[in-house]
């Protein structure tokens, strides 16, 4: 598997399936959730509307994933998460990693072979950027050892600014990435 961190807008990606870093209501909100409502349009809305009337009605937990379509995004499926708020008490990091190995168990199901994260929790969250890069490195890498035959070829984790950028770099490097910015896990 491919692991890279790049600059970019998570909502452009082509990847077959993005993250969202969700609020469990699944219906918007700020940040990374509000980006890619607005980029996907209606369609989005609706389809989780329908998920939280149906599968889930109390919301999604904390570490789990769940998947969508795209609507209006350049990727086939949007992969649902909701981040630990660490203002709200939450700082296990293990439900943290939650986030990322449980996304991508959901695009394993899907088929897809290319991932896009965020930053997951480093936003309001409030989450250190320098964790949740260690976080997610290790969560992935320890996914990507765990299912030698999965699907997903490539994790791309798109960053949004040179800070989020620098410590998601250093997170590769730290682990055994040649220039920091991409590895084979």
């Amino acid at each position: 598997m491919r692991l890279e961190a790049v600059p970019g807008d998570l909502t452009q990606q082509r990847v077959d399936a993005i993250v969202n870093a969700a609020n469990s209501s699944l219906l918007g909100g700020g940040g990374v959730d509000g980006a890619i409502h607005a980029a996907a349009g209606p369609e989005l809305l609706r389809e989780c509307s329908e998920l939280r009337r149906t599968r889930l009605p109390d919301g999604l937990p904390v570490g789990q994933a769940v998947a969508t379509s795209a609507g209006r995004l350049p990727c086939r499926w949007v992969v649902h998460t909701v981040g630990p708020n660490r203002h709200a008490g939450e700082t296990d990091p293990a439900l943290l990693a939650s986030c990322f190995t449980r996304s991508l168990d959901v695009a394993q199901e899907l088929g897809a072979g290319s991932v896009a994260f965020p930053a997951v929790s480093a936003g309001v969250y409030g989450w250190d950027v320098d964790v949740v890069a260690q976080v997610a490195v290790d969560a992935v890498r320890r996914w990507a050892a765990d299912h030698p035959d999965a699907g997903v070829g490539v994790v791309r984790l798109v960053l949004f600014g040179d800070t989020a950028l620098r410590a998601f770099q250093a997170a590769l490097d730290a682990r055994g990435s040649a220039h920091g910015r991409a590895d084979d896990a």
